[in-house]
């Protein structure tokens, strides 16, 4: 659902996009620089396992320590396009990726002629994964105690 808000705003702000194009070959459309845009989104739980002991450490660690690795598996790709990793942490900060999505809300704004598009997108974004945090604790298994 959130690549699915990203791919509606970038739309929004009149940049052509798609998700997963074939090939990788949008030439149509440029985010900056001439590149076009490429994203990878991710929702990082703070409570996972594989989290937990950099979750303890400080606010925003756990998305910045995903974007790291997004950042490493699309190295390859940086002389052709603009990479961009939309992380968050279902329990934290937008962390590395506020930036972005400031300067979307405000290629939005610029389009639609509403200041507040920044913040319409930090709502839906905000709903969204509070949607779902809520639908995943409701559909938790209790387990009986032995």
């Amino acid at each position: 659902m959130l690549n699915d808000i990203i791919l509606r705003a970038i739309n929004a702000a009149d940049v052509p996009a798609v998700k997963e194009p074939s090939g990788l070959n949008r030439q149509d459309g440029k985010w900056q620089s001439g590149k076009p845009l490429l994203w990878d989104v991710t929702v990082a739980s703070t409570l996972a396992g594989s989290y937990v002991d950099t979750a303890g450490t400080g606010a925003g660690l756990v998305a910045d320590q995903a974007a790291d690795r997004k950042t490493a598996k699309y190295a390859d790709l940086g002389a052709q396009y603009v990479f961009q990793s939309v992380l968050v942490e279902n329990l934290g900060p937008f962390s590395s990726t506020l930036d972005f999505l400031r300067d979307l809300g405000r290629r939005i704004s610029h389009i639609s002629g509403d200041d507040r598009e920044v913040l319409f997108l930090f709502q839906r974004i905000s709903v969204m994964i509070l949607n779902s945090v809520l639908s995943h604790d409701s559909f938790s298994i209790d387990r009986p105690d032995h």
